[in-house]
This record gives C-alpha cells, sequence and structure tokens, in this order.
C-alpha cells in the first residue's frame, strides 16, 4: 500500500474537523511543528481537536474508523487500567494506520494555553482562537547552573555501583534497566550540555540525544557507540567502565566551558568500587 502525502493526511483531517459542526478548531504540534526538526516519513502528526464537549468522542472507535478508517495498531490512554491516564478530561487515540501513517490524535474541551512548544493553528471556525507566540528557542538545550552539574555526575557515578552489582550477580534485567536508563539518562544530558555549550546553548539535540550524530565529531560518536553493550557480562564490564571514562572526559570539558568544578574525588571512588566489584575483592 502506498503511503499518503503529509499533503493528503492534513486535507483528510481538515475535511473530517470541517464537516463535524462538534469541532471548532484545529491544531498540529510535534515535529511538523517544528521547523528544525529534519522532516521524514516517520513524523506522526500530532493532532489537536477543539471541542465543546468531549463525552461524544470518548472511547469512540466507531467514530474513528468511520471518519479515519480503520487504524493497523491503536492505544488509547485513557481507556488503559495497568497504566494509569492522566485524567485530564481530554481523550487520545494514539493511531498507525495500514499506510505507515500515524496520527496522535487528542480531543480537548480545555481552551488552548500557549506555552510557546511549536504549534501550527490549522483551522478555527469561531475566530476567537488564542494568538500563538511560539519561542523560537522552545527546544534548544538550556545551560545548566553549577549544582545541576553537580548533581547530574553525582547521580551518574552513584547509579553505576548498582550497575556493578548486577553485573556481579548476573542479574541481566535489572543491570540492563540500571544502565541504560538511569546511568545513560545521566549521560544523555551531560553530552547535551557540551553539545549546548559548543553551541552558545543556541540548537537542540532532540528527543534522547537523537541529533548527536549530527553534532559530535566521528570520533565522539564512536565513543558514544562503545557505551552500549549486549546481554554478555564481560561485555557490560567493558562498557560500563568505558561509559565511566568517556562521561568524565565530556563532564570535564563541560566544567571547563562553564568554568565549573568537576568532582575527580568522586570519579575515583566509583572507579575504585567498580573494580573492586569486577576483581571480587569485596
Amino acid at each position: 500500500m502506498q503511503m499518503r502525502t503529509p499533503e493528503q493526511m492534513l486535507e483528510l483531517i481538515l475535511n473530517i474537523a470541517k464537516a463535524d459542526e462538534r469541532i471548532r478548531a484545529v491544531s498540529m504540534g510535534g515535529s511538523r511543528a517544528n521547523k528544525d526538526c529534519p522532516p521524514d516519513i516517520y513524523q506522526d502528526f500530532d493532532i489537536v481537536f477543539f471541542v465543546d464537549d468531549v463525552a461524544p468522542f470518548w472511547d469512540n472507535m466507531p467514530w474513528i474508523e468511520e471518519k479515519f478508517g480503520k487504524p493497523s495498531l491503536v492505544q488509547k490512554p485513557e481507556a488503559m487500567e495497568l497504566i494509569p491516564p492522566d485524567n485530564d478530561g481530554n481523550f487520545a487515540y494514539l493511531m498507525i494506520f495500514p499506510d505507515g501513517n500515524r496520527i496522535d490524535l487528542q480531543i480537548t474541551a480545555h481552551p488552548y494555553e500557549d506555552d510557546g512548544e511549536p504549534m501550527i493553528l490549522l483551522l478555527d471556525k469561531d475566530g476567537t482562537f488564542p494568538q500563538i507566540q511560539i519561542k523560537e528557542d522552545y527546544w534548544y538545550i538550556e545551560k545548566p547552573s553549577q549544582k545541576q552539574f553537580a548533581d547530574c555526575c553525582n547521580e551518574f557515578h552513584w547509579c553505576l555501583n548498582n550497575v556493578a552489582k548486577g553485573i556481579a550477580r548476573e542479574e541481566l534485567s535489572y543491570t540492563m534497566e540500571q544502565f541504560n536508563h538511569y546511568v545513560r539518562d545521566m549521560l544523555i544530558q551531560m553530552m547535551k550540555w557540551y553539545i549546548g555549550a559548543q553551541h552558545n546553548f543556541q540548537v537542540s539535540a532532540g528527543k534522547n540525544g537523537k541529533y548527536f550524530k549530527n553534532y559530535l565529531s566521528p570520533e565522539e560518536y564512536e565513543e558514544f557507540r562503545k557505551t552500549y553493550t549486549d546481554a554478555d557480562y564481560e561485555h557490560m564490564w567493558s562498557a560500563a567502565f568505558h561509559t565511566l571514562y568517556y562521561f568524565g572526559d565530556i563532564a570535564r570539558k563541560v566544567a571547563e566551558s562553564l568554568s565549573y568544578v568537576y568532582d575527580e574525588a568522586e570519579e575515583r571512588g566509583i572507579e575504585t568500587y567498580m573494580k573492586q566489584v569486577h576483581n571480587s575483592k569485596l
């Protein structure tokens, strides 16, 4: 099945809204509203339908299928039990269609609140939609304070102790969670600050650092790649130590750029502990 073009998808969305008197306005956010985000075929359509009453649209799959077609996969966060919904009165349909297009549709009766996030107004039937004040720097990396910088380092170093213990105990799922969530979150944050400092904090590295490759040298990106590991425990040890040293290198450069202090003793402390655990000399 040939994938519908963005123009065809927007035409579908707008035709649905124009034909339904209950839908008073339509906005589009996300990557398609962000001029700095490189366009590709995987971008979602983050759409909001502004209505007076959400109830007729609440968990109404017959309406969805009649208007949009039958999705290949759908998630309705407000209808879930395992993952508690926000209970904000909105209802969302997250949908992937057979041609590969994805629409994240939110139905809301709340008035639009401008938080500066990039957003495009697609339809305003009443001419009363508030003025949109888009912040040009909304997605830019924010400069940290000395305390935020130190806290990131401390969280990174502290959580590595759990990685070391998990490897030693051969607790695969626990170790991977500690490594690829708590430790990696701090590594990615530090790398964002490193990139931000190089560009006067006037760039975005994307969600979870997805644009790192655009800003790091090939050598730096290769070092980052080595922080990932498979399920072999010795490979985990290699990646953990490499991550420790790579973080330290990046953090020192950030500290130098911002005239901050990097706690060398803290790094030595976790390095010693990791070596003790690795060599089973506790």
